[in-house]
């Protein structure tokens, strides 16, 4: 005990923080631990529901459905004020407007770049491993067949869904909110983000007297809302088997057996895509090792395939960033918040692979031309939200229509992609965290 102050002694204090931090570091372990158990026991008894068809399994799994719904909908009622809260706090507490340029333009080159290269990665997957399992006509009549039995109307859901996916000059004009609050009700979050850095920017721009009540303002709903959202996470075991459990009751075994080929392609393609871009960029520029990585990135992953949100997950990020990594709050309230909306590797990744199977599927011979035409539209694609199910499915869209493949075939991928979601929104998220480290590093933070 310090004499004069009270205090513990530095010594003293030194082991109090030291047991404070591994309470909360085994809290988090055991947090995540249970997660784990629940997407395994979901696995399982939707496994054992399918395989044994018993009506009581199949009637419990069913049920589960929405207490899922009401896990997401706890998560997602916190996820528009807290991107919009941590954005503008990350922004604003720049100070300074030509850092807010520098960092966004390294931000939007890696993500740009990183989506480019899971396109070309898929079509040379899609290129080299479809052709292992030709299609023949019993085949494409079974998937049509689950297509139109599992999506149940999905022909008019993808009919409404693809009028909503803003393009060319529409897209542009819509970026700028005449409504900001219309947006953020919408789910428009893209748009919300850049009145968000708008208003943050001209934050950044003020005194510092008026700039810090902003900031404190918004840094103190920031961790409100992620007091919010840990509430929420002590219910994420029994929520993450509510999600599990039904959809793999329903598909089973035959689902991985009918799509097998695809989904291989799709997997093998996001596991290059992993080798060769984001583990290069983390040990070149980050200079963080694989093992490090992973034990950061596990809970928004594990997050990511139980939810198939990057949404859902973003708390979780922005959680191993500043804790695990850390990245100081101005970066990564920036990167990753904008990743969720354009850092979508992964699923530019199985768009470019879907294109080539579903053209597979219905004979069609596409080209260089073509390609080239379904590139910039997965590209594109991959810049918008929209707010259906299986949304990189429906935005395949301007695709399809680009390379004049029938849009049902967009109602047979929705109707088969709950497990190539899983995966490939894991990798959007990893894109998302390996950004975060490559931008924070080349700001000249040292992640130690």
């Amino acid at each position: 005990m310090s004499p004069c102050s009270g205090l513990p002694s530095v010594p003293v204090r030194r082991k109090l923080v030291r047991v404070g931090v591994a309470r909360g570091y085994n809290s988090s372990v055991r947090g995540h631990l249970w997660m784990t158990v629940g997407l395994v026991a979901g696995l399982a008894f939707g496994l054992t529901a399918s395989a044994t068809q018993l009506p009581a399994l199949l009637w419990v799994a069913e049920h589960l459905r929405p207490l899922g719904t009401l896990f997401i909908n706890l998560l997602s009622m916190v996820v528009i004020p807290l991107v919009a809260a941590v954005l503008f706090t990350g922004l604003a507490g720049l100070g300074s407007i030509g850092a807010v340029g520098r960092l966004g333009l390294r931000t939007l080159a890696l993500y740009f770049g990183m989506t480019v290269s899971g396109i070309l990665i898929g079509f040379a997957a899609a290129a080299l491993i479809l052709p292992l399992a030709p299609i023949t006509p019993t085949q494409q009549a079974a998937l049509r067949q689950a297509g139109t039995q599992d999506v149940g109307g999905g022909g008019e859901l993808v009919r409404q869904a693809t009028e909503q996916i803003p393009t060319g000059a529409r897209f542009l004009v819509e970026l700028i909110p005449a409504n900001p609050v219309r947006a953020a009700v919408d789910g428009a979050l893209l748009p919300l983000i850049v009145f968000v850095a708008i208003a943050a920017v001209a934050t950044a721009s003020l005194p510092t007297e008026k700039r810090t009540v902003l900031t404190g303002v918004a840094d103190g709903a920031a961790q409100a809302l992620i007091r919010v959202v840990q509430w929420v996470l002590l219910v994420a075991p029994f929520g993450v088997f509510a999600l599990v459990a039904p959809a793999v009751a329903q598909f089973g075994w035959s689902l991985v057996k009918t799509m097998g080929v695809f989904i291989l392609a799709v997997l093998v393609g996001l596991a290059i895509l992993i080798a060769v871009v984001y583990l290069p960029l983390l040990r070149g520029v980050a200079r963080l090792g694989a093992r490090r990585f992973v034990r950061a990135a596990f809970p928004s992953m594990l997050m990511a395939f139980s939810t198939t949100s990057s949404l859902a997950a973003l708390p979780a990020m922005l959680d191993g960033a500043e804790r695990d990594l850390k990245i100081s709050r101005g970066v990564a309230g920036f990167v990753i918040p904008l990743g969720t909306n354009i850092g979508r590797a992964g699923s530019a990744l199985y768009q470019a692979v879907a294109v080539l199977f579903v053209a597979r599927l219905y004979g069609a011979d596409l080209g260089v031309p073509q390609l080239v035409q379904a590139g910039a539209a997965v590209f594109l694609a991959a810049l918008t939200t929209v707010a259906v199910p299986s949304s990189s499915v429906v935005s395949l869209a301007p695709a399809f229509t680009a390379t004049a493949l029938p849009l049902s075939g967009l109602t047979l991928l929705m109707g088969l992609d709950r497990i190539p979601d899983m995966f490939r929104t894991t990798a959007n998220v990893m894109a998302d965290l390996t950004a975060t480290a490559v931008v924070a590093t080349l700001e000249g933070e040292r992640l130690q």
